[in-house]
């Protein structure tokens, strides 16, 4: 029988009002992802530069952050866990009043990274200290609440951002960071504890090479994955070599820490993914992080260009989700307790899947409450898939392994979701191109039904042209119609696509262990 001053520890503070400080930092973090996705035009008109250069405002935050968040077990052990994330938090509130100030590009990125650098470590921290403070039996209803934060906030990123941008400015978006920045630290220092194993450690050596590869490897990735699709990915040397680099990059930032791991001195311990329950949730949660991030940023995409939405119509259309995941933390949470963990997940996966097709039936007459069904659907599905996950690859941890454990599932599902976006904008490109050139078929002077539409269209212009130019504008009329058709059909199979990926999830829920089966069985006992 063993007692370690681990398990001898326990929590004074009432877990649930630990929560507070917790989940309101989570919730600033996990909204600055997206919060700016609207507001990009405003403020690529405000630095005079084009929409592509703007997107690097907010790659930047997710370089910096997944950059940090692997080393959040080193920072933690040199400093202390409780002291990493306040500083953290402060860096953090810091950076967002940088951002509302700045007047020129290169002010922005090195704000968003300052900002990024500060966040990064918040998450794995917090999730980290979610699964200490609460026994097992109400850690479902406690990852319930945490899944709803993690999820909830990005989807709600596009709606906020647009609604203040349009009704004051851009900066605005990150300001009001600043209140909830100070009451989140005011609230950590009262509320948050720091038990014995999280306190600052001594002879803490900084692996260096370790965080260069890694480095490079993130922010080559990065770069691969934002610009592949407009420089038509392998088909470019410059995306050849930066890729083989990041490649190498990754070898040798897992040899470096496989090899230190042994010592003790690594920037993170990948032994962790050994832990069976830990690979398959991790690597569940990687694929539904792509999918979260990705839909989040091509749907108000697709309302703004494709239908001419305003930022804060498209950012609106999110909403339905927001409540499709309210509804779901309440839900999974009872649901865990009755069912168990492994049912749970997967009714979430399938209710996930069933959204991706809901999105599949669309088309260019829907209106804004057309779209509010296959949303709410959609984030239903995603809090009571993901919120199941993330509490099983963590049940059979011990809580001295949750900080390097949340540390490395953070980074990978930060990586997932970079390539997930990247995906979803190839697929769009590459599908519309595809479904053009199937429909571009028809549009000949044998077919009658063309031939109809150029003569019923041509009509109308007949009037104030000659015939042949009215002609050649009806045909230019029926050519934006086509473009519109396809570039639709993009953005239609790609949700499909959605769902195909979470099916193929499915299988692998079956060899996951419900603890939750376990603890009720000893109960019983």
């Amino acid at each position: 029988m063993e007692n370690t001053a681990t398990e001898e520890w326990k929590f004074k503070i009432n877990p649930w009002i630990t929560m507070a400080p917790v989940m309101l930092s989570i919730f600033m973090f996990a909204l600055d992802e997206t919060i700016s996705n609207v507001a990009l035009p405003y403020m690529a008109g405000t630095f005079s530069i084009s929409h592509n250069e703007s997107t690097w405002i907010i790659t930047s935050y997710l370089v910096a952050s997944g950059i940090v968040i692997p080393a959040v077990d080193f920072f933690s052990r040199l400093i202390g866990r409780k002291q990493y994330f306040i500083l953290s938090i402060i860096i953090f509130t810091v950076a967002s009043i940088m951002c509302g100030l700045s007047n020129s590009m290169p002010m922005m990125l090195i704000s968003r990274i300052i900002q990024g650098i500060g966040g990064g470590g918040i998450m794995p921290i917090a999730q980290a200290i979610i699964f200490e403070i609460f026994p097992k039996e109400k850690l479902p209803k406690a990852m319930a609440v945490f899944g709803l934060g993690v999820v909830m906030a990005p989807i709600l990123g596009p709606s906020v951002g647009g609604w203040i941008t349009e009704n004051w400015s851009w900066p605005f978006i990150y300001f009001i960071n600043i209140p909830f920045g100070i009451l989140c630290l005011y609230l950590t220092n009262l509320h948050v504890e720091e038990p014995p194993y999280s306190r600052k450690q001594a002879n803490v050596k900084m692996d260096f090479s370790g965080f260069f590869f890694l480095a490079l490897w993130i922010l080559t990735l990065q770069v691969v994955l934002d610009k592949g699709n407009d420089a038509d990915w392998f088909n470019a040397a410059w995306i050849c070599r930066l890729f083989l680099l990041s490649c190498t990059a990754f070898v040798l930032f897992v040899y470096i820490q496989i090899k230190k791991s042994k010592h003790g001195d690594s920037l993170i311990n990948l032994s962790i993914l050994r832990n069976h329950n830990f690979l398959i949730g991790t690597l569940g949660q990687i694929v539904l992080m792509a999918v979260l991030m990705s839909s989040a940023a091509i749907l108000p995409s697709m309302l703004q260009n494709l239908l001419g939405y305003t930022s804060f119509l498209s950012g609106l259309s999110m909403l339905p989700r927001g409540l499709g995941c309210l509804a779901a933390s309440i839900l999974s949470g009872i649901l865990v307790v009755r069912l168990g963990i492994k049912p749970v997940a997967i009714l979430g996966l399938i209710t996930l899947a069933i959204g991706g097709l809901l999105f599949g039936e669309i088309n260019t007459n829907i209106a804004l409450a057309d779209i509010a069904l296959p949303n709410f659907v959609f984030g239903l599905g995603m809090v009571m898939a993901m919120v199941p996950l993330a509490n099983i690859s963590c049940a059979t941890l011990p809580n001295e392994a949750q900080t390097n454990a949340s540390g490395v599932q953070n980074l990978f599902k930060n990586v997932g979701a970079a390539i997930g976006t990247s995906i979803a904008t190839t697929s769009i490109t590459r599908f519309s191109q595809v479904h053009q050139m199937m429909m571009v078929k028809s549009l000949t002077d044998t077919n009658p039904s063309f031939m109809e539409r150029v003569q019923a269209i041509s009509s109308a212009f007949i009037t104030s042209v000659d015939p042949s130019t009215a002609v050649y504008m009806a045909q230019g009329q029926i050519y934006r119609l086509l473009r519109q058709q396809s570039v639709l059909w993009g953005y239609v199979e790609t949700f499909r696509y959605y769902a195909v990926a979470v099916i193929l999830i499915l299988p692998f829920i079956y060899f996951l262990n419900d603890t939750s089966k376990k603890d009720k069985q000893k109960k019983k006992l």
